[in-house]
């Protein structure tokens, strides 16, 4: 098994788990409430009739479902590779009176096809750092920046500087993330790829830390979210 099929592995077993034990919206875990950042875009296109929307690494629908009740209409497209959080999501989409508005894709989001101008709004939220390289990550951000209509924006939510630390031995442990780069070197990349006919709405760093279990032993979580919210302002791609 090479590293990115043991992450693969480790991201599988943590995210079944959550599925399983905690619903959406109910309090006990990060499923509880949408991204607040993520909501506060969608007053930007209040003159906006039927909004094509794209969440890339939707999970069960903690951001998808919230958008699809707020814009009542149009299209939320969500994309996910496990079987899982798709599952959950026809349940949920049910459930919640969105099913007509959600569409769902099962996907690796580097496999996923993104038309020129597609979409007004497209989320990511701790998604992109779970691509297998560099490159498809590099790929994925020029396929969203193309598939982005002229003053739709995107909202990006990446960990970096990622650390994992043993509870019980204090040890530092691999960090089982695909892409870890330092907060700078994203931060770089990201301005690189959205540069001219781009306008930064919001950027934030915000240090955390979260404790999870990992092959049934306490591992302690650090890293650095960065809040990345841009708007086209011009064609481009």
């Amino acid at each position: 098994m090479n590293r990115i099929e043991l992450i693969r592995n480790a991201e599988k077993e943590y995210h079944d788990f959550c599925y399983d034990h905690y619903r959406l919206f109910e309090k006990g875990s990060w499923l509880y409430k949408p991204v607040k950042t993520v909501m506060d875009q969608l007053g930007l296109f209040k003159d906006r009739d039927n909004l094509s929307v794209l969440d890339l690494g939707s999970g069960v629908g903690r951001n998808s479902i919230p958008i699809a009740q707020t814009i009542n209409k149009g299209k939320v497209v969500c994309v996910d590779l496990l079987d899982s959080a798709v599952e959950k999501l026809k349940q949920y989409s049910t459930e919640f009176g969105v099913s007509e508005i959600i569409q769902i894709v099962k996907s690796d989001i580097s496999d996923y096809t993104i038309q020129k101008e597609e979409f007004d709004y497209i989320v990511a939220v701790s998604s992109l750092e779970h691509l297998a390289s560099i490159e498809k990550f590099e790929k994925v951000i020029q396929r969203m920046a193309t598939g982005t209509k002229v003053n739709g924006i995107n909202c990006l939510i990446i960990n970096t500087n990622f650390n994992e630390t043993s509870l019980e031995t204090n040890e530092e442990l691999e960090a089982l993330l695909e892409i870890n780069l330092t907060t700078e070197e994203m931060l770089a990349k990201l301005y690189r790829i959205y540069g001219d006919g781009w306008e930064v709405i919001n950027e934030t760093v915000k240090p955390l830390e979260y404790q999870i279990v990992r092959n049934e032993k306490p591992v302690l979580l650090s890293t650095d979210a960065i809040t990345f919210v841009v708007r086209k302002t011009e064609p481009c791609c």
